[in-house]
């Protein structure tokens, strides 16, 4: 079950009050660099024996230690002292229990999450980070799905870096015992002609497959509702992603959905089982209201995804459920409402 994190209270640990801010300005979508700030000295506290932050914090000297500044050793030397550190007890305050109102019972429902990016590709935060804050969240699974070789600007994964990759999950998966499962997959690009930038044998390898476009975004209506319609035909994929690839708000600007047949798109998805996706990311909120009460009408199967790039950001669910529960759809069509062998084995092919 998908819940909020508790505030945490004196007395902390230093490095959990660091990644509990960061948690927080990535939930509430703070600057790139402030978070990192807050990342980096998480690391470095890590590696600092605990007398030594001690000895430091009582000499006025943590900001010698490389990769801590004024910000983050006051939050270290506080927590060393035993004190809530006032800036997390400031972000605690006016942080809420949902980023939405409404859609707790759905929330609730979940079980995990089927869009998540690391610092493998675009993402911010490495592959052990994101799955320590999906535990923490109450997830049950965590789908990986870094980028495609062809999106360069998101370092996207070549064949060779994506098997690496793998190896690394059955690490992690080793490392937890079972209570939690990082599912392997990929955000696969869906290239002009409507075919998957990656190997048929290398997605062959993956639990769930997420397709999205990422180029061409104006391109014609027919030809973009060809090249929507051959990719959720491949038995490969499992979810088509932010299907619009509309920006509504944010730091990179708007952006106009793409133009398609949105009933031929979504009647495809229903007849090949494949899932629409909820983006929750609050820049994209895309299926708009008006298609995703289409798909509903249609029949489709749906995820509610973060779409996360940072481990903050996996709270960004909270905002689909809310789209999802007021337009009604309902828990049972939700491919994340069901637990890890049931989604795997629905994505292999297996019946939903």
């Amino acid at each position: 079950m998908v819940t909020p994190i508790a505030p945490l209270e004196a007395p902390v640990e230093p490095a959990d009050a660091l990644r509990r801010i960061a948690f927080l300005l990535e939930r509430d979508r703070a600057g790139t660099y402030r978070v990192e700030a807050f990342r980096r000295a998480v690391t470095v506290v890590r590696a600092t024996d605990p007398a030594e932050l001690t000895t430091r914090t009582e000499a006025g000297t943590l900001q010698e230690l490389n990769g801590i500044g004024k910000s983050t050793a006051g939050v270290v030397a506080e927590a060393v002292r035993g004190e809530l550190p006032a800036y997390l007890k400031s972000l605690q305050d006016k942080a809420t229990d949902s980023l939405a109102d409404g859609g707790d019972d759905l929330r609730a429902a979940l079980r995990g999450d089927c869009h998540s990016h690391s610092d493998w590709s675009d993402g911010g935060s490495p592959i052990d980070e994101m799955v320590l804050t999906a535990v923490e969240l109450g997830h049950d699974y965590l789908v990986l799905t870094d980028h495609s070789p062809r999106l360069k600007v998101a370092n996207g994964l070549s064949s060779e870096r994506l098997t690496r990759q793998l190896g690394v999950v059955d690490q992690v998966n080793a490392s937890l015992g079972g209570d939690f499962r990082l599912l392997k997959g990929i955000e696969v690009d869906i290239l002009d002609d409507g075919s998957l930038d990656q190997t048929p044998e290398m997605l062959d390898r993956l639990d769930v497959v997420v397709a999205s476009v990422h180029s061409k975004l104006k391109m014609n209506a027919a030809p973009m509702t060809r090249r929507m319609v051959a990719a959720v035909q491949n038995p490969r994929v499992n979810v088509l992603g932010h299907c619009t690839g509309r920006l509504v708000t944010g730091g990179r600007g708007t952006r106009p959905q793409s133009e398609f047949d949105a009933r031929a798109v979504f009647e495809a998805c229903a007849e090949n089982d494949v899932a629409v996706e909820i983006n929750s990311r609050p820049e994209r909120q895309d299926p708009p209201d008006e298609l995703l009460e289409l798909a509903l009408e249609i029949g489709c199967l749906f995820s509610i995804d973060s779409d996360a790039h940072a481990p903050g950001q996996l709270d960004f669910k909270a905002l689909g459920c809310e789209r999802a529960e007021r337009l009604g759809v309902p828990a049972e069509r939700i491919v994340n409402t069901w637990d890890a062998d049931r989604l795997v084995d629905w994505a292999r092919g297996g019946a939903a």
